[in-house]
C-alpha cells in the first residue's frame, strides 16, 4: 500500500492544521503502516513457517500413535500369555479336585460294600 505523504500534509493543512503539525501528524501516521502492516513476503514466511510446524506435529504424532499401537500390542500379548497361564493352572486345579472327588467316592463306594456287603 502506497501513503502518499505529500498530499495527506497538504490535505492536513488545508483543513487547517499548520504546517509543522502536519507534518509531525503524518510522520506518526507512515510510522505506524510500516510497523504494523505484514508484506507478502511476511505472510509466505510465516504461511511457510506454519506449514512447517503442521508437517512436525502431524509426524510427531504419528510416530506416537505407532509408538501406542506398539505398546497397546505388547501388552495384548502379555495379557494373552497370562491368560494362558492362568486357564492352564485352573486346568490342573481342576483335574486334581475332580481326581479326589472321584477317589473319594471310589473309596465310600468300597466302605459301604465293607459296611454293607451284598447278598448271595
Amino acid at each position: 500500500m502506497v501513503f502518499d505523504t505529500l498530499k495527506s500534509v497538504e490535505e492536513l493543512q488545508e483543513a487547517g492544521i499548520p504546517e509543522k503539525q502536519a507534518k509531525a501528524h503524518v510522520r506518526v501516521i507512515q510510522g505506524v503502516m510500516e510497523s504494523d502492516l505484514a508484506t507478502k513476503h511476511d505472510l509466505d514466511e510465516q504461511g511457510k513457517a506454519t506449514t512447517r510446524t503442521i508437517d512436525e506435529q502431524g509426524k510427531a504424532t504419528t510416530r506416537t500413535i505407532d509408538e501406542l499401537r506398539k505398546a497397546t500390542a505388547h501388552a495384548i500379548d502379555e495379557l494373552r500369555q497370562a491368560t494362558k497361564l492362568d486357564l492352564k493352572e485352573l486346568e490342573l486345579r481342576l483335574t486334581l479336585r475332580l481326581t479326589g472327588v472321584v477317589l473319594g467316592g471310589v473309596g465310600l463306594l468300597f466302605g459301604l460294600l465293607k459296611l454293607f456287603p451284598p447278598s448271595p
